[in-house]
């Protein structure tokens, strides 16, 4: 079973508040010193997926993601952890993506790579949460996707999937070629092991560009974007304390009672 994992780095949720800072005429996020980007965590349960499919079934798992430079240490991660290639998008052509161009993007080097079973994808970024790159490339390859997964395994006529749903779960069998979107309750991503590190240290990542893909710069980045960030901005958070005093418990029970009807809260 062939399985490419589409992969994002992001800015690493865990970073305290106070390093969180944007830069509101660029409308961007400010990179905090000192703190790499880390693949995003639905990611990794996609990841974690594909290997598990790989193990249990045979076949090879390549690992794709769009970004910079400090996105080869995402790639060299999922090839310590089991991954098998990796690829990196990259070209000056490609900044500004919305979604529906990174899917485009996407698209060009699924159809580059030589054939494939599943495409697996987190079912949203922790940085801008939209969901929709998944689904827009399922849409871009004309495939059949199945989000939000708990669990997959090998079906007899396809994949059997359970997605994970508000209210319940909900059981779909999908034919491949397919693809997939993982949540957080389909596995724990494991740990890379000292001997995937170090072959992951010698693995050759290829990098293609817009060239490489055969598109047309006009298609992708910024021009091509299908909206349009008119304002970014982190918001402030301002509370006023005010002590309701009392003779007695009821006594400043009933006056907290008073102070809520005067606000229209009760």
């Amino acid at each position: 079973m062939d399985i490419i994992v589409c992969i994002k780095q992001v800015q690493d949720p865990d970073i305290p508040p106070r390093d969180f800072k944007v830069d509101e005429e660029k409308m961007d996020v400010i990179p905090p010193a000192n703190v790499s980007p880390v693949i995003n965590g639905f990611c990794e349960n996609a990841v974690e997926a594909a290997i598990n499919l790989k193990e249990a079934h045979g076949g090879k798992v390549t690992v794709v993601t769009m970004g910079d430079e400090k996105a080869r240490d995402g790639l060299k991660k999922c090839l310590a952890m089991g991954c098998d290639e990796a690829v990196l998008l990259q070209d000056e052509a490609f900044e500004g993506s919305d979604a529906f161009a990174t899917a485009r993007i996407l698209a060009g080097a699924v159809q580059k790579l030589d054939g494939f079973d599943v495409i697996f994808c987190g079912r949203l970024s922790s940085d801008w949460s939209y969901g929709t790159t998944a689904l827009a490339l399922a849409e871009a390859l004309d495939l059949p996707s199945v989000s939000q997964l708990q669990k997959v395994e090998k079906a007899e006529a396809g994949l059997r999937c359970e997605r994970a749903l508000e209210d319940g779960v909900e059981v779909v069998e999908v034919s491949t070629p397919c693809l997939l979107t993982a949540s957080n309750e389909i596995n724990t991503p494991r740990l890379p092991s000292v001997k995937g590190i170090l072959m992951a240290s010698r693995k050759q990542i290829p990098v293609w560009g817009a060239a490489d893909l055969g598109m047309d710069p006009d298609s992708v980045g910024k021009a091509a974007a299908t909206f349009e960030v008119t304002k970014f901005y982190k918001p402030v958070f301002d509370g006023n304390c005010e002590f309701i005093e009392g003779e007695s418990l009821e006594e400043a029970a009933g006056a907290l009672a008073l102070r809520l009807r005067e606000d229209k809260i009760i």
